[in-house]
């Protein structure tokens, strides 16, 4: 990610000052029918903090799709300054605070997002324009997590041998990750994202973010663009998938990560191979078989369809924490923090501590 291209607004340290302009996003844009609304705050404490400490934590996806509007990012570091950091090309927004020693380091971030099920009718091709090549062309780069050459390649190329067109192509990925990927569920969080190293040691267990980057890369590696879209569950499912959906008000452990892949005559269309395969293992009973009918509906369902319970974060790979002494991170979907001792664990309840609630408002 080039740091350059990012914009810097600055945020509000404490509760009831005004909103600058850039956390007023879509502040203005209505729901339409069919739209739901959710609020979600992201509540984040280091614990054992040592000298100067800096935190991260992802925004509500910056732009409009046509499944998400994002109305607002708000977030407030008490004795600390935040601001709101943001790169178009990935949706990406990042707040980063900073706490002096002595501080105890505490951000909330509250984004308020409008959501509604998106579909493509694959027998209905759109006459609408073409997405700029630009755009494309990001979406079609290698990253570090996401090679397009090598075993990446070979593997999609013989995935997709004697399919005619890009659906085919963007079909027949889909099926084979179904097909020979598991949900691994001793995975920590959602996986890191290493599709190079599952492919060559033909490990193919993991996570959401392991098995959608795996479709996501492949893709890439034939010529279609495609992208990850990291995010959390916010809301039960309504199609009846208790594995689908949040349990409770409370995500803290609900981060999702979907695929999107571009079609001519479509346009980014949904695909998430990854919740086929968490159908299958934790859909209660557990453990149901690929020919199982739940299993084949959500199947049918997950290429070219969402349903929105769920908020998208952002498209980001190799994402450089502003004001960071360490490395990029893989993606930002989780938050994150620095202390002077360096990077915490942010999966480690005992150094860092967060809690992310969701409700639906009218």
């Amino acid at each position: 990610m080039d740091r350059r291209q990012f914009v810097k607004t600055a945020g509000f340290a404490c509760a009831g000052l005004a909103m600058p302009p850039a956390v007023r996003l879509f502040a203005e844009a209505a729901p339409t029918s069919g739209w739901r609304s959710f609020e979600v705050t992201t509540h984040v404490e280091v614990l054992n903090a040592s000298g100067p400490v800096k935190v991260w934590v992802p925004a509500a996806l910056i732009g409009e799709t046509p499944f998400q509007k994002t109305l607002s990012n708000q977030f407030q570091a008490v004795g600390g300054t935040a601001e709101l950091t943001t790169s178009k090309a990935d949706g990406l927004g990042i707040i980063t605070a900073n706490f002096p020693e002595g501080v105890k380091p505490v951000v909330t971030v509250t984004s308020r997002i409008s959501t509604r099920d998106y579909a493509i009718d694959f027998s209905q091709p759109r006459r609408e324009k073409r997405a700029p090549q630009e755009e494309l062309q990001h979406f079609l780069r290698p990253t570090k997590l996401l090679p397009t050459d090598g075993v990446v390649k070979e593997t999609a190329t013989e995935i997709t041998k004697g399919a005619r067109t890009d659906v085919d192509k963007a079909r027949a990925l889909y099926e084979w990750i179904v097909d020979n990927t598991f949900r691994n569920p001793k995975t920590r969080g959602c996986g890191t994202g290493d599709i190079r190293g599952m492919l060559e040691l033909r490990d193919l267990g993991g996570k959401c973010a392991d098995l959608n980057a795996l479709y996501v890369g492949m893709a890439r590696s034939i010529g279609l663009p495609a992208r990850d879209v990291y995010g959390i569950r916010v809301g039960k499912s309504e199609l009846g998938y208790k594995s689908l959906g949040a349990s409770s008000e409370k995500i803290s452990k609900a981060q999702h990560c979907r695929a999107e892949v571009y079609l001519n005559g479509y346009g980014w269309v949904p695909v998430d191979p990854a919740d086929v395969r968490k159908v299958v293992l934790e859909e209660p009973p557990g453990n149901r078989p690929l020919n199982d009918e739940m299993v084949s509906k959500a199947r049918k369902r997950l290429f070219g369809s969402w349903e929105m319970n769920w908020m998208a974060y952002n498209f980001a790979h190799d994402v450089a924490l502003p004001g960071s002494a360490g490395k990029p991170i893989g993606f930002l979907m989780y938050p994150q923090a620095e202390t002077k001792e360096g990077r915490l664990d942010s999966l480690d309840p005992d150094a860092f501590k967060y809690e992310i609630t969701s409700k639906e408002i009218a």
